[in-house]
């Protein structure tokens, strides 16, 4: 095993195949080691989640650096058959790359029998293996920024389906009608690790239509997030040029079916306004991007509006206009028009109501996840909410709220600092040193999943190895071919085939997700990269 680091609370275990991988996590799962939080498995890696206050990554390392990893999952009985249609934009390139024509990879495709390794990436996504090694192509050397739901695809030795449109570099053969990912069902994936699967290609089975192990359980509504359903107020959207999202403090223990946590770009803030209005620090706010927001309030109403700062303007029901200030408490009185002006600094302002939103929890959290599409809705022109009833948990206002930082403006650099690791080695020296000092643009392509970044140099790596797919982490700075990092944000996929030159330090998260667009980054490394030695005794 080696032991890398990821960054102040993660590090990831290296192992020898996906057997020894798949091997180690259920012996983790068997007898988990006290202080671990979350694992995500991958194809030659475990990325492993603990909390520092009761364990080190060295003593992590100690405890599982013995662990046994003879054991082997057996297969599953269940078989899903994906009907396909092979028109997919990189079928040619595949074609190409494998010096087979394009009838023969489709045959070789349908012909071979997968294995449901893992899930990660998006919920839905399952890594199959087994297929024919014939197929196995490289990833595109640049990724795309949106594929298609549905999307059939290769990359080195697995294929997958896309379950939603997100950005992805894999070789696009094909698409499918089927649902990968459906919350009507029990689990909602479709893929679950150890399932077999076949591709069936529509051209010759015009029926192949439905899976043939598909569950019919529906998940329940879970209660709404508040004190109770019943609504005290409600708050019409006038004005959204961005929707606003419904976030918490994250979506935590479904890394199995490929859910990462999301949860509130910059959670300071975000708990700053529920104490301002006396909620429990973990109730459901807006996160509204950039300002602009505005929406008429029914019933007596408190909220705050901390994060980025926006100018606050109340026009009463009689139509005189006031003022009002970020971090402080503010009382609304029925037909009250509440419109936000734009943010000068910061990207995300958290808008936050005494009582909480009734919005109903997908898979235990309300955070709206934008690459997964878990969640409730986006808020916008027209959306009517519910502000809860009750005063279960409700404490006093907190009247001495002060922001944690000063939000950056566009054109300003940030400093961020980074953990090395853990796929640093990847990388030249001419590389570590770019990343260490130069000073990257913030582009128009970045949001909640990552900020896309660009330098005058490029991060230069080592060589153009695949990297097998492994464990993101947030504030993961991914580097594809271009060289041309990506930052990851809340929304990230759980894994990744590109490698990981360093990790944006815990410390720093919020900080991260107040950096708007046109903005300039520059990092800091605080560790050198090395491998973690398990501690001894």
């Amino acid at each position: 095993m080696r032991f890398l680091p990821v960054s102040l609370t993660v590090l990831i275990v290296e192992l020898k195949d996906l057997d020894e991988t798949l091997a180690l996590f259920a012996s983790l799962e068997a007898e988990p080691v006290a202080g671990l939080i979350d694992v995500v498995p991958a194809a030659r890696t475990l990325m492993i989640r603990f909390n520092p206050q009761t364990l080190s990554a060295e003593r992590l390392a100690a405890e599982i650096a013995h662990r046994d990893l003879s054991a082997r999952i057996p297969p599953s009985d269940m078989l899903v058959e994906i009907p396909v249609t092979y028109d997919g934009e990189d079928l040619n390139d595949v074609a190409d790359l494998t010096g087979l024509s394009v009838n023969e990879v489709i045959e070789r495709h349908t012909a071979s029998e997968f294995t449901v390794a893992f899930c990660g990436f998006a919920p839905g996504f399952g890594y199959l293996v087994g297929g024919d090694p014939a197929l196995q192509v490289p990833r595109r050397q640049s990724p795309r920024t949106r594929i298609p739901a549905g999307s059939v695809a290769l990359a080195g030795a697995f294929s997958g389906v896309y379950p939603q449109a997100s950005p992805g570099g894999w070789q696009i053969i094909g698409t499918t009608p089927l649902k990968m990912w459906d919350l009507t069902r029990d689990p909602p994936a479709l893929f679950q690790p150890g399932y077999r699967v076949r591709f069936v290609d529509t051209a010759k089975r015009p029926q192949a239509a439905t899976a043939t192990a598909t569950a019919t359980a529906t998940i329940r509504p879970a209660p709404a997030v508040g004190n109770t359903l019943e609504p005290a107020a409600t708050i019409t959207v006038i004005a959204a040029p961005m929707p606003a999202l419904v976030q918490d403090l994250g979506r935590f223990g479904q890394a199995g079916q490929g859910v990462s946590s999301s949860g509130a770009l910059d959670q300071g803030a975000f708990r700053a306004a529920n104490r301002v209005v006396g909620n429990p620090v973990g109730t459901a706010c807006l996160e509204i991007t950039l300002g602009g927001f505005s929406f008429e309030v029914s019933q007596r109403a408190v909220m705050a509006l901390t994060g980025a700062p926006c100018p606050i303007m109340i026009r009463e029901k009689a139509g005189r206009m006031l003022n009002a200030d970020c971090y402080q408490p503010v009382s609304l009185e029925p037909g009250d028009v509440v419109s936000l002006g734009f943010a000068q600094t910061g990207a995300r302002s958290y808008l936050a109501f005494r009582g909480g939103l009734a919005v109903q929890p997908v898979l235990d959290s309300a955070s709206t996840d934008t690459l997964a599409l878990v969640g409730p809705d986006p808020v916008g022109s027209g959306t009517i909410l519910a502000i809860c009833a009750g005063t279960a948990g409700l404490v006093p206002v907190s009247l001495n709220e002060t922001r944690a930082f000063e939000p950056p403006a566009a054109g300003e650099t940030v400093t961020l600092d980074v953990v090395m690791g853990p796929r640093s080695d990847w990388f030249t020296e001419r590389g570590i040193e770019t990343l260490a000092t130069q000073v990257f643009d913030v582009t128009p392509q970045s949001n909640r999943v990552g900020i896309r970044l660009s330098g005058v140099k490029p991060l230069e790596r080592k060589d153009k190895t695949e990297l097998p797919s492994e464990g993101t982490a947030t504030g993961a700075i991914q580097v594809p071919h271009s060289g041309q990092p990506v930052l990851f944000l809340a929304d990230h996929p759980l894994t990744g085939g590109y490698p990981v030159i360093a990790t944006v330090a815990e410390y720093h998260h919020d900080l991260a997700g107040q950096i708007p667009v046109n903005a300039k980054i520059r990092f800091r490394p605080v560790t050198q990269f090395a491998e973690i030695t398990p501690a001894r005794g």
